[in-house]
């Protein structure tokens, strides 16, 4: 009874159905090829938007001016942690909100829940563009050089413009992103960084606007990046069913929207603060100019390196959703 009882315990505990190791391995590469068709163009569409700041800062080194190119870094750490990481964090929960409602077929509520982020996110710029205007006295309050929270000041207040388009642009890349429509992200955002080059030439030296210029020609390429999105919402018929409809209907998704967005824009922003802040720290150094110069050099070559993990962390979340809809 016992030898009996020990044969039907090893029956019930070996698997009826093994995957051999082969099928396990052509899994793994089918996923894999599934990522990476996502993961590659969503890594340039992240590196070309953040390398459109990185070549107004080349820019602005070119000039020559020191405190001109020490100015712009810092002010570049104190936008990127007051302003684009808040509303990065935010535009967040629309992976969540718009990932779960396209999964459901739900394709009225992806429009709705896109412009509730969008209207929402624009109320936001508008605090935070107040704090820009007074830039140089907070950073002052914290004993930074004069000179450079002077020219901090001018390029965040120029800066403004970008804020908005910035703020228009991170809830619509969430819009095509939960959708897989990968091309209009990567044709937009690039055409945009090739277009920025240009225009931040002309603006820094041939109109001679100097680090102005600089601000005012991220602003330019946000929102010839938005406009070309929203051409392609309003024409194709990709977009035909989860169309973007500006109403009142919309704001009564803003308590789950805020629900969300509320701690994935803090998350966010303790993640990035936490980089930024060593820019800020090093306008305290004994030469805040030189010091603040180099170290902005290095953490944004270094930045440009994190974008990989966060691209396939989004085709990851992408490939969920649509796991999600071929099952049910």
């Amino acid at each position: 009874m016992k030898n009996n009882s020990r044969e039907m315990s090893k029956e019930v505990t070996t698997p009826l159905i093994r995957k051999s190791d082969h099928e396990i391995e052509s899994t793994f590469v089918q996923e894999l090829k599934k990522v990476s068709f996502v993961a590659a163009p969503m890594v340039a569409v992240t590196v070309s938007q953040y390398l459109l700041q990185v070549v107004s800062l080349m820019m602005v080194g070119h000039l020559g001016i020191l405190v001109s190119f020490s100015g712009v870094s810092i002010a570049m750490s104190f936008a990127e942690v007051t302003g684009f990481s808040v509303l990065l964090g935010m535009a967040g929960a629309l992976e969540t909100l718009c990932g779960q409602t396209f999964g459901a077929e739900e394709y009225g509520k992806l429009g709705n829940y896109t412009c509730c982020a969008i209207l929402t996110l624009t109320v936001v710029c508008f605090p935070i563009s107040l704090v820009w205007i007074f830039t140089d006295k907070i950073l002052m309050f914290f004993s930074q050089d004069p000179g450079m929270s002077h020219v901090a000041r001018e390029y965040c207040i120029y800066l403004i413009p970008a804020l908005f388009g910035y703020a228009l642009l991170q809830a619509l890349i969430r819009y095509f992103q939960t959708q897989g429509m990968i091309f209009p992200m990567v044709f937009s955002s690039v055409s945009a960084l090739f277009l920025h080059i240009p225009i931040c030439w002309i603006l820094v030296f041939k109109l001679g606007l100097g680090h102005i210029g600089a601000a005012l020609a991220i602003g330019i390429s946000y929102w010839l990046n938005v406009i070309w999105l929203w051409v392609y919402i309003k024409y194709s018929p990709s977009c035909e069913k989860t169309k973007i409809v500006f109403s009142t209907h919309a704001l009564h998704n803003l308590p789950e929207f805020c629900k969300y967005a509320i701690p994935s824009g803090l998350m966010f922003c303790f993640e990035w603060w936490s980089f930024e802040i060593l820019i800020l720290i090093a306008g305290l150094l004994p030469n805040p100019q030189l010091e603040t110069s180099v170290l902005s050099v290095c953490l944004n070559t270094t930045s440009l390196h994190f974008f990989i993990p966060y691209a396939i962390g989004a085709s990851a979340r992408f490939g969920l959703v649509h796991t999600y809809v071929t099952q049910s």
